[in-house]
């Protein structure tokens, strides 16, 4: 019994010796790593936050076709696309091995100090073995979400389809409602005032997105994808306008009514933003007393039938959509060949109807930018760029063919080009999705950048089209 406690005596003797040997020769290199981790762990996380939080703002409107990759995008996309983006930036997590010799924060990707070899030798009784990261950046049912019901051919097809008549139904809404407020009916808008007269299918617009873009987005994605893009990207893109608008201010700064052009901005601004508030806020009252009066067993299983989960129903769907776009299409047409001698509103609809798909596909596919920032680096990623060019880019257009109208002044011209305004940039620009975009800003950690959002959006689109429009008009003398 003494010869063994004298061993283990000796034994921990050594252990000490060691202990003290290697801390004496890494003390100083000991500190300075220790340092270096500290800083890096109470940094580092409030970074990916920041980026967390600039996508989910960037990606609060419409990601575009991003949105059929899977579903698990929506519940771990974001991390994701923020440990690459550390990962680009020379942040290293660390792995099992790693955090045994490390158990602090993150490493900095240096050639130097990966390649050289720790001359610290760590005491069993020293080692933790960490958690493994599998279970958070990987979920459990993966493999289950990444099943495809439809081949991806399928999926932009139909896709492309439920954009398309939702597109054009919200081309109809938007034509309906300027009749109903404008001087023919309530003579509540005109082209003469700031309340222009896009201004109620905006509010309305922005009130909907509220509740079927913010609020049950998610829920009517349990029923179907593609029902929700079509509704939200589809029918609340194309009942609003931001070109349509934008031209109406450049309509009163030409004329030079300046001050009735930045009223009209402020006030289409707010009224626009506190549409989709107080969508967001009745909605959420319905959700609460939806969950407080649940409905009894036989509705659950009623709602539950019409989900769309299997591949017969996907194509049935798609057949039905098919039919219906082809119907609204051939209504167009032969509306449009009815009416296009006589010129007037009703012909420059229905050629806005058929263009209008056109507007609302490039719009859903340049909704893949945003969230994604400028460069590698991913620069501005709380920009939704997507949207920004989407808008800035119709206003744009809608300028020029505001100047080609004054130019040529014939009937079929001021049809064809008001047509194409109407329906092709009328839906490739929206509010809605700018809305949501600009409340998700508001509400994040970073409150300025809505301001900024719509400083830039408003601001460019404006300036570019006082060199379109206004001065051409000025230079030329165009009435």
């Amino acid at each position: 019994m003494a010869l063994l406690l004298g061993g283990m005596e000796l034994q921990n003797d050594d252990r000490e010796a060691r202990r003290s040997m290697s801390h004496g020769r890494t003390s100083s290199t000991g500190s300075s790593l220790r340092r270096r981790s500290l800083n890096l762990s109470s940094v580092l996380p409030n970074q990916l936050d920041d980026d967390i939080d600039s996508e989910r703002v960037s990606e609060a409107g419409d990601i575009g076709d991003r949105a059929l990759s899977s579903k698990r995008y929506s519940e771990s996309g974001s991390m994701r696309l923020s440990a690459d983006h550390a990962i680009e930036n020379g942040i290293v997590f660390p792995t099992q091995e790693d955090t045994l010799l490390h158990p602090i924060g993150f490493w900095s990707r240096d050639p130097s100090t990966l390649n050289s070899v720790s001359p610290v030798s760590p005491v069993v009784e020293e080692i933790i073995s960490p958690l493994s990261t599998d279970g958070i950046l990987r979920p459990v049912d993966e493999k289950k979400d990444e099943e495809k019901v439809l081949p991806r051919s399928l999926e932009y097809i139909s896709c492309l389809v439920h954009l398309a008549v939702f597109g054009i139904l919200g081309v109809l809404t938007r034509y309906l409602l300027q009749k109903l407020f404008g001087p023919a009916v309530a003579g509540v808008t005109s082209d003469t005032t700031i309340l222009y007269l896009d201004l109620p299918s905006n509010m309305v617009g922005s009130f909907l997105m509220g509740w079927f873009g913010v609020v049950f987005k998610q829920d009517i994605s349990e029923v179907s994808d593609f029902l929700a893009i079509g509704l939200s990207t589809g029918y609340l893109g194309s009942l609003t306008t931001f070109s349509g608008w934008n031209q109406k201010m450049l309509d009163l700064s030409v004329h030079g009514k300046w001050l009735f052009s930045v009223l009209g901005f402020l006030i289409g601004l707010f009224l626009a933003a506190y549409s989709i508030e107080f969508g967001i806020e009745t909605a959420k009252g319905f959700r609460w007393l939806m969950e407080k009066h649940p409905a009894n067993s036989s509705n659950g299983i009623s709602a539950k039938s019409w989900t769309v989960n299997s591949r017969e129903r996907h194509l049935s769907i798609i057949l039905v959509m098919t039919l219906l776009l082809g119907s609204l299409w051939a209504l167009s047409a032969i509306m449009l060949k009815h009416e296009f001698g006589n010129g007037g509103s009703e012909a420059q609809l229905w050629l806005g109807c058929a263009v209008g798909p056109v507007g609302v596909w490039i719009r859903w596919f340049l909704a893949r930018l945003n969230g994604r920032g400028l460069g590698k680096s991913g620069l501005l990623k709380w920009v939704p760029f997507g949207t920004l060019i989407a808008n800035v880019s119709a206003a744009c257009v809608m300028a020029a063919l505001s100047t080609t109208k004054k130019a040529v002044s014939t009937k079929t011209c001021d049809t064809v080009a008001t047509g194409i305004q109407f329906g092709l940039l009328g839906c490739l620009s929206t509010v809605s999705t700018f809305m949501a975009e600009f409340n998700a800003m508001r509400q994040s950690k970073h409150p300025w950048q809505a301001y900024a959002y719509a400083i830039a959006t408003i601001g460019i689109s404006f300036g570019l089209g006082i060199l379109i429009y206004n001065l051409p008009v000025w230079i030329k003398g165009y009435e």
